[in-house]
């Protein structure tokens, strides 16, 4: 099953950061958050990505093409122009890169991506600015059990995300953008969504957060996968700091391949 990482914004609210480098790309604990994200679905057994770039996206093609000798014990014989690989500690991963555009909106990444999906089974898709505890494999058992198009990981957190109401049988029956009076579950990203998702995105300027989502849940489609574990993400320097004080401790919930 096909991984779609969303990783081509710009990071504003993290400008700090984001001004030498894409938000995905920024470091916990010395590896990219977006190295994070993979590994939380690596543990799971996915192991197949499809990448959405934009924003600086040779950086993020630069780590991959270079991650094999980065985790590699190396000699190299100048003299001969020869490099010998000792030992190499790198992912069982499949990664595939698609520059979707500097100004394309999530929406139109998705759609620029289709061709890279298969047709007979569901993706999934998350940001790349988010880890979580979330349990992929219930996640993807309770998404086959409702047969609709689209499953939202949905945590419970006031703040600044869009709003979700949920009926008693975890179908979402609005999706809308949050105010300030707000509180209670958010769209916590890690989704799976049928193909035909795509057919509700019109072009590169569709936020994939406003109308497809909205009108999927307004068609009934759209069920919420409720995670009462941990969930944040990295949208300011607050966010990152918060993280890296969360490494620095051992305190990694996230970070379930290491248990």
């Amino acid at each position: 099953m096909k991984v779609v990482i969303l990783a081509g914004g710009f990071g504003t609210r993290i400008s700090e950061e984001s001004y030498l480098k894409p938000k995905p790309m920024i470091e916990i604990g010395e590896k990219p958050i977006l190295w994070h994200i993979m590994k939380i679905y690596s543990h799971f057994g996915f192991n197949e990505f499809v990448i959405c770039l934009g924003y600086k996206a040779h950086m993020i093609k630069e780590f991959f093409a270079d991650y094999y000798l980065h985790t590699s014990d190396v000699t190299f014989d100048l003299k001969k122009n020869e490099m010998e690989i000792h030992n190499n500690y790198s992912e069982p991963w499949k990664v595939t890169l698609v520059d979707t555009g500097l100004d394309t909106m999530t929406g139109g990444r998705i759609k620029r991506i289709k061709d890279y999906l298969p047709d007979d089974e569901p993706f999934m898709l998350t940001y790349g600015d988010g880890l979580a505890n979330v349990d992929l494999k219930k996640l993807l058992e309770f998404h086959k059990s409702h047969d609709k198009l689209a499953t939202i990981t949905a945590v419970n957190l006031s703040g600044r995300f869009g709003v979700l109401d949920i009926d008693d049988n975890e179908t979402i029956s609005r999706f809308a953008e949050k105010t300030k009076e707000d509180a209670g579950w958010i769209n916590g990203g890690f989704m799976v969504l049928e193909k035909e998702v795509i057919d509700y995105i019109d072009g590169d300027k569709i936020s994939f957060e406003k109308e497809p989502l909205s009108n999927i849940a307004c068609d009934g489609q759209l069920k919420a996968y409720k995670h009462h574990g941990f969930w944040k993400c990295m949208d300011t320097k607050r966010d990152h700091d918060i993280f890296e004080e969360m490494w620095d401790s051992n305190n990694i919930p996230w970070c379930m391949w290491v248990k």
